[in-house]
């Protein structure tokens, strides 16, 4: 029976046997920025640094993961915190896990009493899936953004699987498209509501001249191609998975104008906003602006390491690309504070990761540290690239603080 695509992305992905609660992980079905390199997880780290000066150094600085998978990019920083204090951590209430936010600990120490990074942070994971048993202590693990966040949040392509419903643009406006969750087959449902209808007013108007069909990831370089017409994208170099990069859209056969109504999105990123008393929330993601949305939209799935049509049955990821302008204003509208939105690849360059080779002259005198330089440059290019990884997005939310300026505009 055909249902809205939201239902269907939502059982798909969370529901009781949803991909994203049940199973090894999404890491075993594509490749993110946190699984490329470790130079993501340092880069991050850099920037909670900054953002612990920016607050003060206080007693407790939050670091909380949306969407987390299965704690990769916090396992990551807890090691990386370590090493910022070279000091050992500690697990339970007397190291990484201080007291909860709002007590009367939390206040900013003088520079004297301040305990370092390492004693000051708490890692909290955001996931519907269980915690996985290997889990270190020093990371919390629930199924809800907490309140009262002090620090940073964290959403490395969170919001590309949130559920929304999609809709195609027909002579009475626009109507929701349906879905069999079985079989993937769309059916042309109602007329959508004033609220999305809205929405696509201002974030996604009909075009008014035909629209441009959308463009395989890799053109030629595709590995394959279904009945549908369905592209499958080239796995990310290096990698046996297939990177969800902003121009891995699939080429779909047109059917009138499709869009990606992007609401739920805005309401799920204004509301990580608002659990935030100071600090900063940074979602990296692929997308897309009001001037760019593509003709037929860029819903998908992804599958043991390859790009595959989107059924929601459960037994794929199911995504669309962000639309990036309109989740930044929605957080903006919380914040009371100016955002920035740029691609990955500068916010990693401001952050100190330019991908430059070694120079040769290290290969003479110190060969293996060349070696080493060389694999760890060739790592942040990957993080880097603008037609990969490095197009991402990277919204950078402030609240309560000021934005370093290398980043903003």
């Amino acid at each position: 029976m055909p249902i809205a695509w939201r239902d269907a992305m939502s059982q798909a992905l969370y529901g009781p046997d949803g991909f994203f609660v049940t199973g090894s992980g999404p890491a075993d079905h594509f490749r993110t920025s946190v699984h490329a390199s470790p130079a993501f997880a340092s880069a991050l780290l850099r920037l909670i640094v900054e953002v612990d000066t920016a607050l003060g150094h206080p007693y407790r600085l939050d670091v909380v993961d949306v969407g987390a998978g299965r704690g990769e990019l916090l396992r990551a920083l807890v090691g990386l915190a370590v090493g910022v204090s070279g000091e050992p951590a500690h697990s339970g209430r007397s190291g990484l896990i201080p007291p909860r936010s709002g007590s009367p600990e939390t206040l900013t120490p003088p520079a004297a009493a301040r305990p370092s990074l390492a004693e000051r942070v708490s890692f909290t994971a955001v996931e519907y899936a269980p915690r996985p048993d290997n889990l270190p202590v020093e990371i919390n693990w629930t199924d809800e953004i907490p309140e009262g966040i002090t620090g940073m949040l964290i959403a490395t392509e969170w919001l590309d699987n949130v559920p929304l419903d999609v809709a195609v643009h027909t002579e009475d406006g626009w109507r929701y498209v349906l879905v069999d969750p079985t079989s993937g087959t769309e059916t042309t449902g109602g007329l959508v509501s004033p609220a999305d209808n809205d929405w696509l007013s201002t974030w996604w108007p009909h075009p008014t001249s035909p629209p441009r069909a959308a463009q395989s990831l890799t053109s030629s370089d595709a590995t394959g191609e279904s009945e549908s017409g369905f592209g499958a994208a080239r796995p990310a170099q290096g990698s046996s998975l297939t990177a969800r990069s902003r121009p891995g859209c699939p080429e779909t056969p047109h059917r009138n104008h499709r869009a990606e109504i992007g609401r739920p999105r805005d309401d799920a990123w204004a509301d990580a906003i608002r659990r935030i008393d100071r600090g900063l929330a940074v979602a990296v993601d692929y997308g897309h602006l009001r001037d760019d949305r593509p003709a037929d939209g860029t819903l998908t799935g992804y599958r043991g390491g390859r790009q595959v049509p989107p059924v929601p049955d459960g037994s794929a990821d199911v995504t669309a690309h962000v639309a990036m302008d309109s989740v930044a204003s929605a957080g903006a509208a919380v914040a009371r504070c100016a955002y920035s939105l740029v691609s990955q690849r500068e916010a990693l360059r401001a952050l100190g990761a330019d991908g430059g080779r070694p120079p040769l002259s290290l290969a003479g005198s110190d060969p293996a540290g060349y070696v080493r330089a060389l694999a760890a440059a060739s790592a942040v290019a990957e993080l880097t690239d603008p037609v990969g990884l490095g197009g991402h997005w990277w919204l950078r939310q402030p609240v309560g603080i000021p934005l370093d300026p290398a980043v903003a505009r």
